[in-house]
């Protein structure tokens, strides 16, 4: 490999004693003189925020927007000593109940200036903040408080009758409430049934108003947080994360945005609507608090995102591939029903700025004219000042990737990490259009290496170097809480075994391809990697997501496919077929073409001929969470999926023999 981004730090090492071969440990470059050092005077979480209240007391912190005759002003603030001042008070309020250092935390609800101060709270006093899932219902906030033992949990208005709900069973350990919101006396007196103190967030600030609890020390070592993943199947785990974790992270992100000359600053605004109960959110909020910048909360509406991303005016904006796929199918739409004109311009400016991009011309150069005449209104569009979009928490498609880059007027960047790793391990840099559909280089602060799964035919040794992504260094969580034995099973000699499959490129970046566990045998014996699969078919502009199964009984493969309404309505119009866009998904013409597109991807990947989707099933209503066939984290349920189309799945087989 050329390996431009990284460079290696250890040897490969063949298969040995029934262990698969180990391609060599590579680092970052910018990890060529060592890992970032950590920043001074930083050994907890509560540092980070003490320390920018002392540098930085007056700079606008936390902002909201507030609601005057049901309409949303501007945004109001609050400065890093007004916030502190507040937190100090929650904290002392906190420890008035009873709860001591090592106690446990939830916080359960959108992400609002409240949410931020409780966590700084259970930060100061030594709390394990234990975020409560918003999207895994009932069932799961019920298990985590009892499996985690919270005893005091902070709850959004809206979100309280789903608290209530898991009582009596939680009352065992949650004692007190606190609600961000109003509430009334039937809920204090349903609870009170159970033991439980219930406070709306006034009164709660009023408990600890004449008492002062001493801070406790707190060590890098110590567990900040436990973070319930969802996962694919089975219960949540339950991630521990120490001060060590974060705070070297944030060393890391420092590095990496000073090396390509965007580091953060001060004057940055960030918008916060990504879920804090993920790490994602959480970490890059982190460091927006350790250089003193401001962060804006969203009004909790996905509908109503672009209207506050107008007001606020933000100058980092992270996105899930879900948000950047509603911006590109509501742009494509703005585009082609402009009139002739303005279309045929815009094409013409897009397939320019695209080809000096992919000359490796860096983005502001590329055709700043265009930028000005014609892109423009996409970057206003994001509120006028926005200059890095960064995706994670699933992969972006690259047709997607590739037209934000050109219009957005700002670097697109695409990341990847567990919260097991802490979030961002990969990134992408900015002016590298070569870096399309890929996840980037490692942060500097871990080492990386490829592990050969000979099952799936990955091997790490050989010249396009592919297998299980394995992390090392000091970002990595601390284990599953009370589950040592899944622990052990992803932490082997200090690598954690993310189990997903990736790809080395020529230039040090990396392709996420696979995951290690979705493989299943057809009945002729063959293996499919069903991630994979997907990659390729779902990178068409006509396929908004697709589900590939396949039965270890029957030779082929199905598909179900939920397609892109625009364009689905654009190829009916064009061939003169009516009907809404419901009524087009049972249509077996639409059907027919849409497999048409499938096999045409299939061909020129030159994809073997058992990889073929040979029937599908069109779904009008995206994969969704409501359905349970999405993690938070927009990852494909399939044992649920399998369920929910257990009917659809075997008419499929018995129609396509």
């Amino acid at each position: 490999m050329a390996e431009r981004f990284i460079f290696e730090v250890e040897p490969a090492k063949a298969a040995k004693d029934g262990r698969p071969s180990i391609g060599p440990v590579y680092r970052s470059k910018f990890a060529k003189n060592g890992f970032p050092p950590p920043i001074d005077g930083l050994d907890s979480c509560w540092d980070i925020f003490r320390l920018a209240v002392e540098k930085y007391p007056n700079n606008h912190m936390l902002g909201h927007r507030k609601i005057v005759d049901g309409k949303p002003g501007r945004y109001v603030w609050k400065t890093y000593k007004q916030v502190y001042d507040i937190v100090i008070q929650v904290g002392n309020s906190i420890r008035n109940c009873g709860v001591e250092p090592g106690g446990k935390c939830g916080i359960f609800g959108a992400n609002c200036p409240e949410w931020i101060m409780s966590m700084e709270a259970c930060n100061a006093h030594g709390l394990y903040c234990v975020p409560l899932y918003d999207t895994l219902g009932a069932g799961a906030v019920e298990f985590i408080i009892s499996h985690a033992e919270v005893e005091i949990a902070f709850v959004e208005e809206k979100k309280l009758p789903e608290l209530l709900k898991t009582f009596p069973n939680a009352a065992k350990y949650l004692k007190t409430i606190v609600c961000f919101g109003k509430i009334t006396p039937q809920q204090k007196d349903e609870v009170a049934k159970f033991g439980v103190s219930l406070y709306s967030w006034a009164e709660f600030l009023q408990l600890g108003n004449k008492k002062q609890f001493d801070l406790p020390l707190k060590k890098k070592n110590d567990i900040c947080t436990i973070m319930y993943t969802s996962g694919t199947t089975g219960e949540p785990k339950g991630v521990m994360l120490s001060n060590k974790s974060i705070v070297t992270i944030m060393a890391g992100v420092h590095r990496i945005l000073e090396c390509v000359n965007e580091s953060l600053t001060m004057d940055d605004i960030y918008i916060s609507y990504l879920p804090l109960a993920h790490i994602f959110d959480r970490a890059i909020e982190e460091c927006f608090i350790n250089i003193g910048a401001s962060i804006g909360f969203w009004r909790g509406d996905v509908k109503l995102l672009t209207e506050d991303l107008a007001e606020l005016k933000p100058t980092i904006f992270c996105a899930v591939p879900r948000v950047l796929d509603r911006i590109y199918a509501g742009l494509q739409q703005k585009v082609s029903s402009g009139g002739l004109l303005r279309s045929t311009l815009f094409n013409i400016a897009y397939a320019r700025k695209l080809q000096y991009l992919q000359s490796g011309c860096k983005y502001h150069e590329a055709s700043p004219i265009s930028d000005k005449i014609v892109f423009s209104k996409v970057k206003d569009g994001l509120g006028g000042r926005v200059r890095l979009i960064l995706s994670g928490a699933a992969p972006l498609s690259a047709h997607v990737e590739s037209f934000l880059r050109v219009v957005a007027c700002a670097h697109v960047l695409q990341g990847y990490g567990l919260t097991e790793t802490c979030a961002g391990t990969f990134v992408s840099l900015p002016n590298q259009f070569d870096m399309l559909g890929t996840v980037g280089p490692p942060v500097p602060n871990v080492d990386v290496r490829l592990e050969s799964v000979p099952d799936m035919e990955y091997d790490a040794l050989s010249s396009t170097p592919r297998g299980e992504i394995c992390i090392r260094g000091e970002t990595l969580f601390s284990g599953y809480y009370k589950r040592e034995d899944l622990t052990k099973e992803v932490l082997v000699d200090g690598w954690f075994h993310t189990g997903d499959i990736g790809e080395w490129q020529p230039n040090g970046s990396l392709r996420i391809i696979d995951r290690k566990k979705n493989i299943f045998k057809l009945s002729q014996g063959e293996y499919v990697a069903v991630e994979n699969l997907e990659n390729v078919y779902g990178d068409n502009p006509v396929i908004e997501s697709i589900w590939i199964y396949g039965s270890s009984f029957e030779s082929f493969l199905v598909a179900v496919v939920s397609p892109r309404k625009e364009e689905v309505e654009k190829w009916a119009n064009q061939n003169g077929l009516p009907g809404d866009f419901n009524s087009l998904c049972g249509n077996s013409a639409v059907k027919e073409y849409i497999l048409g597109e499938l096999t045409k991807a299939g061909k020129e990947k030159k994809l073997k001929g058992f990889e073929f989707v040979k029937a599908l099933h069109l779904d009008p209503v995206p994969f969704d969470m409501e359905r349970d066939l999405l993690t938070p984290t927009f990852k494909k349920k399939r044992p649920q999926l399998l369920k929910h189309y257990k009917d659809v799945i075997d008419n499929m087989y018995k129609g396509a023999k």
